[in-house]
């Protein structure tokens, strides 16, 4: 019999300690209007003592608690993100070790604001090549590779995490996809480079830990290619999408996206407002916000539509019947 992957319990952690655009006007020059009218950003959650781990780990434990399964029942955990703690280990071998899913194969993967979507579907596959139940999270702790005097980039993001777990089902819930990327953009969105530093280099090409990007160019390819993409899973569907869950990067290009595609923006669910740019945390924060306030029912078969873009320059949509 085949299995595909199901979406049975949803889960998200933030840092407790909230920035508001008034207090990062005290440390930059920028002002709350002008993040506002600009992003739709009004505050963000921001880590001081725990690391990218330490928010996939409370997701993590939720998720078990949520579910009444123990940590031994899962077959994998993927976490997506582009602020580990560490090159290696992986967050997801650190996620492994602090809850003791000590039969789960972990791995990282790395596809920026993308991230979660890709991971989603990667789960997916593995659920259809045997595996019964596993988690996809989503962390980031950017404010670690911020430049805090940079005010195009310090405003827009914030940390956090968030995931699900991801069951075998019998009936097909990931009934569409299409993930894409285009490294001949790449530059447009860099973070942490590491360069090339051994007694034997003659490379003085210098590292740098900032997150850098070309603000326009990811504006423009967002509500261009994404749009193309969102429209070619609507097509491909011919059903009625009940809601959109997109990353949450800027308020207007949920605007843009929602006027081209033909949809009502209210469909559009959006919190960035509160947390700022979590990256690949963005979706499934959003989307355990969703399930919380009721607008979702896990089980009640409404479709929505995923979408994630970002560094890379990668996205991708996935159409789900939750």
């Amino acid at each position: 019999m085949n299995s595909f992957g199901q979406i049975t319990q949803t889960a998200s952690f933030v840092p407790e300690k909230v920035v508001t655009n008034d207090q990062l006007a005290q440390i930059m020059d920028t002002s709350d209007e002008w993040i506002q009218s600009r992003t739709g950003i009004k505050k963000r959650h921001i880590a001081t003592t725990q690391n990218t781990s330490d928010l996939c780990i409370k997701v993590a434990e939720t998720l078990l608690k949520k579910s009444e399964y123990a940590a031994a029942d899962l077959d994998f955990i993927i976490v997506a993100t582009m602020s580990p703690d560490y090159n290696s280990p992986s967050v997801a071998c650190l996620v492994q070790g602090a809850i003791g899913a000590n039969h789960a194969m972990c791995f990282d993967l790395s596809a920026a604001c993308s991230g979660f979507v890709y991971a989603l579907s990667m789960g997916d596959k593995m659920i259809r090549t045997g595996s019964k139940k596993g988690l996809i999270i989503g962390g980031e702790v950017i404010s670690k590779v911020l430049d805090w005097t940079d005010r195009t980039t310090a405003v827009l993001f914030g940390d956090g995490a968030g995931g699900v777990l991801l069951e075998a089902a019998e009936k097909e819930h990931i009934t569409a996809e299409n993930l894409q990327a285009d490294g001949t953009r790449a530059m447009s969105l860099t973070s942490g480079f590491t360069a090339v530093n051994n007694p034997y280099t003659e490379d003085g090409t210098k590292q740098s830990p900032y997150l850098s990007m070309e603000g326009r160019e990811i504006f423009d390819f967002a509500v261009r290619d994404v749009v193309q993409q969102i429209k070619k899973v609507m097509d491909e569907q011919n059903k009625e999408i009940d809601y959109f869950l997109l990353h949450q990067a800027n308020a207007r290009i949920l605007d843009k996206i929602a006027k081209k595609v033909n949809v009502s923006r209210a469909k559009f669910l959006q919190n960035m407002d509160s947390y700022g740019n979590t990256s690949a945390a963005s979706i499934p924060i959003l989307l355990d916000e969703a399930v919380a306030s009721k607008k979702i029912v896990l089980g009640n078969q409404q479709n929505v539509i995923l979408s994630g873009f970002g560094g890379g320059l990668t996205w991708a949509t996935l159409s789900v019947v939750l």
